[in-house]
């Protein structure tokens, strides 16, 4: 590219008369310009280096001052340019699954998931709040995964929680507790079953999957469901160790069942980051 840009400051006819010099140097813009139009004959920073170059041979630069600017900026652009190899070559996270629990206490994940991160379960809550007096209040900590529980304002319950995953984000904000079913099931996700009730394809999402001829719907359990927005809302499920569900917030079964038990519908709930 260095040598490109000494050969576009020669100029042919250099100590002829005026004529032959301005003729000269038309002729030389014409035929750089029409190098620099080939679209891929330069590079960004050589087409940047063009359109400096063209200023200054124009207003007579002494040629060794523009060629040593000329250098200098090439070794810049150098450096600010693309190698070719950046985040289109870095891959990206690998989506996985949302794992839940079955009727019968069974994990299952979709068999058409990428790589899940390694499941480190985890089911260490805490209770304290058995005759404790208050208003309950819950808040979910999205960084930590962690879900703590309130009365008058003192901690009497901590979990750790799974809230949703890449691309089902759990909604942050203020919330209440408007719907409370012990033994909810989700419209959303579950199995495709045949009439014996024997599954035909597992952790299906309604919206995305195609039901086959003879299959109904069975969605999945939630036990202890506490509906807090849309169709988010806290409940008994699997913890991998990380973010897996598909919004809602999963605690181990024995946290899910404290909470259900202390927290009335209009129970403050607050998710933060």
């Amino acid at each position: 590219m260095l040598s490109w840009v000494f050969l576009f400051f020669w100029v042919p006819g250099r100590g002829r008369n005026k004529t032959a010099r301005r003729s000269g140097r038309q002729w030389g813009m014409r035929q750089r310009e029409r190098e620099f139009r080939k679209p891929a004959a330069l590079t960004v920073p050589e087409r940047v280096l063009v359109c400096a170059a063209i200023p200054m041979r124009v207003a007579n630069v002494p040629l060794r001052i523009a060629a040593a600017l000329a250098a200098v900026a090439s070794i810049f652009l150098a450096g600010c340019s693309s190698s070719g190899v950046g985040d289109a070559g870095r891959p990206r996270i690998s989506v996985y699954s949302t794992a839940y629990l079955t009727e019968d206490n069974q994990i299952v994940f979709s068999s058409t998931s990428g790589a899940r991160p390694a499941a480190t379960p985890r089911q260490d809550w805490t209770w304290t709040g058995d005759g404790i007096l208050g208003a309950p209040s819950i808040t979910i900590d999205l960084g930590s995964q962690t879900a703590f529980f309130y009365k008058g304002g003192q901690e009497v319950g901590r979990s750790p929680v799974s809230t949703g995953r890449e691309g089902y984000g759990t909604p942050t904000g203020s919330f209440k507790i408007i719907q409370k079913n012990k033994h909810h099931v989700s419209n959303l996700y579950g199995d495709y079953v045949d009439a014996s009730g024997n599954v035909v394809v597992a952790n299906v999402g309604v919206n995305r999957d195609r039901r086959p001829p003879g299959t109904s719907f069975r969605g999945a359990p939630m036990p202890f469901f506490m509906r807090i927005h849309g169709g988010v809302g806290m409940h008994a499920g699997y913890l991998p160790g990380y973010p897996a569900s598909h919004g809602c917030i999963r605690l181990p079964r024995g946290a899910a069942q404290r909470f259900f038990e202390n927290a009335p519908l209009g129970t403050p709930v607050r998710v933060v980051h």
